[in-house]
């Protein structure tokens, strides 16, 4: 991501829905340095913001309803949330929740791509996303996975106008010059049970150590870490309540 600051059609935040929101904290405060800090409102249901020095990063939050997984998800900025919600049901989406005004801090809406992976849309006011971009313990990369690829590219570019380039192995968007993310089309070596999704990456100082920090934390590996040919180094890890994420070198292009 060559993105510093949130801008429209972009990626802007990320959040952690999660089993155990109080070690969840203690595990990225330890992986990343962030501080957390809870909304102490009732009515936010213990929504955590995760900031590095004054910037907000990311959110870690418990889950809402039964139904819901442990993940992390990602949230993309929006000039206009119900006009964003009505162009994702025209390309074939669909809206799972909202729009809705969250406090004064913005207008949310929960969505699903036509191969089932669910993203957020954001229409900032009061917030408008994450303070820090493609910096070390910041979000840094945001990768679809899914086994449609064709249906998705015509998605995505329709709702958000996103940039393609597509490559044999890896696709990537860009918004505004700047490439931001990539898809990854799920093969054979991903089991059928595992919904296509979207899977932020933090951009870290130095791959391998982080990925050590996390394993003795109670971490899974999903991929050890790797060098990506002409590409950056990465690990995908689960954190110790199931949540998966990746990791990437921080100043090395996607």
């Amino acid at each position: 991501m060559k993105l510093d600051a949130p801008v429209t059609g972009g990626p802007c935040w990320t959040e952690l829905g999660t089993s155990d929101l109080e070690a969840a904290k203690r595990f990225y405060t330890e992986l990343f340095g962030w501080r957390p800090e809870t909304d102490p409102r009732p009515e936010a249901g213990g929504y955590t913001i995760a900031h590095l020095g004054d910037a907000a990063v990311a959110a870690l939050a418990p889950l809402y309803q039964e139904s819901q997984p442990v993940a992390w998800n990602v949230t993309f900025s929006v000039a206009d949330a119900d006009a964003a919600a009505e162009a994702v049901r025209s390309a074939g989406g669909t809206v799972l929740l909202g729009p809705m005004d969250v406090f004064d801090a913005g207008r949310f809406t929960v969505a699903g791509d036509p191969g089932g992976a669910v993203f957020q849309m954001w229409q900032p006011r009061a917030f408008p996303g994450a303070g820090l971009l493609n910096a070390p313990g910041s979000l840094g990369w945001v990768e679809l996975l899914t086994r449609v690829p064709e249906r998705v590219t015509d998605f995505y570019t329709t709702v958000f106008g996103w940039s393609v380039h597509p490559a044999e192995q890896y696709t990537q968007w860009g918004v505004e010059g700047a490439d931001f993310g990539g898809m990854v089309t799920m093969g054979d070596r991903f089991p059928p049970e595992v919904p296509s999704h979207w899977l932020p990456y933090f951009a870290v100082e130095d791959v391998d150590a982080t990925a050590q920090v996390a394993t003795q934390a109670g971490a899974g590996v999903l991929m050890e870490p790797t060098s990506v040919p002409d590409g950056p180094r990465i690990a995908v890890l689960k954190d110790p309540q199931g949540a998966v994420f990746g990791i990437h070198a921080a100043g090395e292009e996607g």
